[in-house]
């Protein structure tokens, strides 16, 4: 009962690498226990530094109920300027409570599961809304850690794309993913025009570290065409207004200036979100043929410990988990 483990991010990266398609089952599987609400996911705390506007740390408390019966809080980092020194702009730690105790019972390195997390919860999205897993062309607008797990996760799930166009403002890290593609199997070709880049893509993925919109051209994007807005900010609220939106849940996404909430603070409603990807799921909600169609997913406390609890498990069965004995000074009130 009283076992504590700490388990690193080498190791949580090679699981993960070896488990992607059982992580996406997990992560669909996550969405529709959250949206039957057997989970509990308080907003995020947000610590912010004065002098850092750009950075933030984060507190994503949550329990998840139904069959994983978890409690947890993930504590990420966003520092964005550690990409000028090449180093990851995410890191993170997520701690795992026993429901039954509360006593914690690991420890693990996040910023991998995290990324993992998202990337599924990208493909998920883009299988609702495209109806599929087939694109004849993708562009991927930012190059960094998030975009390269995110097309981890595309050809786990088998998808078929002619070819990714990327896009950065970097020409190094855009020829870095881009030979990253041609590594996992796929055509790719690198665009300096954030307008070529997405003129004609069936997807546009944004996995950038932009902290306001900077995409605000109307008719920026076609009737029809998929747009999974994962970095939540780059796009305009006129934009978005124009859309059909689905979120990953709706209370969560409209917080934070992110670019629906940005289109609830200029337009003074809601009206312009249309559902859920839960509810996609379920065919409660179809995918709109007549307007651009944006999956925006704020990143919900309840994917992490649901991905973060499939891991531990398969470290500790695999002997791949750290033991901290002696962890807990005292496991008994009186002896």
């Amino acid at each position: 009962m009283f076992d504590f483990h700490v388990v690193s991010g080498s190791t949580i990266r090679s699981l993960v690498a070896e488990s992607r398609s059982e992580i996406v089952a997990t992560v669909r599987d996550t969405y529709l226990t959250h949206h039957d609400k057997q989970s509990v996911n308080p907003n995020s705390y947000f610590l912010r530094f004065p002098e850092k506007p750009d950075s933030r740390i984060i507190a994503l408390p949550a329990y998840l109920g139904g069959e994983y019966g978890v409690a947890g809080i993930k504590w990420i980092a966003s520092f964005p300027g550690n990409i000028e020194r090449n180093i990851p702009r995410a890191s993170a730690t997520l701690l795992l409570n026993d429901y039954e105790t509360g006593y914690p019972f690991a420890c693990l390195e996040a910023s991998q599961i995290s990324a993992a997390r998202t990337a599924a919860s990208a493909v998920v999205g883009a299988e609702q809304l495209v109806g599929g897993r087939s694109a004849q062309r993708v562009a991927v607008i930012g190059a960094g850690v998030i975009a390269r797990n995110i097309l981890e996760f595309f050809q786990a799930q088998e998808w078929s794309v002619d070819r990714f166009v990327v896009h950065d403002r970097s020409p190094e890290y855009g020829e870095r993913l881009k030979q990253h593609i041609i590594g996992l199997g796929y055509d790719a070709d690198r665009e300096d025009s954030f307008d070529r880049a997405v003129k004609g893509a069936d997807i546009v993925v944004f996995a950038t570290t932009a902290g306001e919109p900077w995409v605000t051209e109307p008719g920026t994007f076609t009737p029809g065409q998929t747009v999974l807005n994962i970095s939540l900010r780059d796009i305009g609220p006129h934009i978005v207004a124009g859309a059909q939106n689905i979120l990953d849940d709706v209370d969560h996404c409209m917080t934070a200036n992110t670019s629906p909430h940005l289109a609830e603070q200029e337009f003074g409603h809601r009206d312009f979100i249309d559902g859920t990807v839960a509810q996609m799921i379920r065919g409660e909600v179809e995918a709109a043929a007549d307007k651009p169609r944006i999956f925006s997913p704020f990143g919900l406390g309840v994917l992490d410990l649901a991905v973060g609890l499939q891991v531990y498990r398969r470290a500790v069965e695999g002997g791949q988990a750290v033991s901290v004995p002696g962890f807990f000074g005292e496991t008994e009130r009186w002896s």
